[in-house]
């Protein structure tokens, strides 16, 4: 179930879309070692890393989106807010789960439905102003 990021999501910004296919890797690595039974400590690691790593990457995103006084960053920054918000309750869902694979297997659609749905209609927005600022 889990998906791949592929060359119709580019931002056009370099720095931002080579975090996405990181993101993407992880994501899929994390729900690839639920389906495939890993241990529960390794599942635990790779939550954690996906959530340390979508922090990075906001963070980046939005200080790039300041630096180009990206008109929409507010918008961005709540998103991103809401984001952090799930992954947080993803994880505490999984702890409380006992370490319960199920549990990541069924947020693995949230998840790559949140990261395409987001960068197609609100990543590829700064792209696009970013763009605009070079003409």
């Amino acid at each position: 179930m889990a998906t791949g990021w592929t060359p119709d999501l580019s931002v056009g910004v370099e720095a931002i879309d080579k975090q996405h296919i990181i993101w993407f890797e992880k994501a899929n690595q994390l729900f690839e070692a639920g389906k495939s039974g890993k241990a529960r400590d390794f599942i635990s690691q790779m939550l954690a890393f996906l959530d340390d790593y979508t922090k990075l990457h906001f963070r980046d995103e939005e200080k790039y989106m300041q630096q180009i006084n990206y008109p929409e960053y507010q918008v961005q920054k709540k998103l991103h807010t809401d984001f952090i918000a799930k992954l947080d309750k993803l994880k505490k869902d999984y702890e409380q789960s006992g370490g319960n694979i199920v549990v990541i297997i069924n947020a693995n659609q949230m998840v790559v439905d949140w990261l395409v749905q987001h960068i197609s209609t609100q990543d590829k927005k700064i792209g696009v102003y970013a763009k605009s600022l070079k003409h």
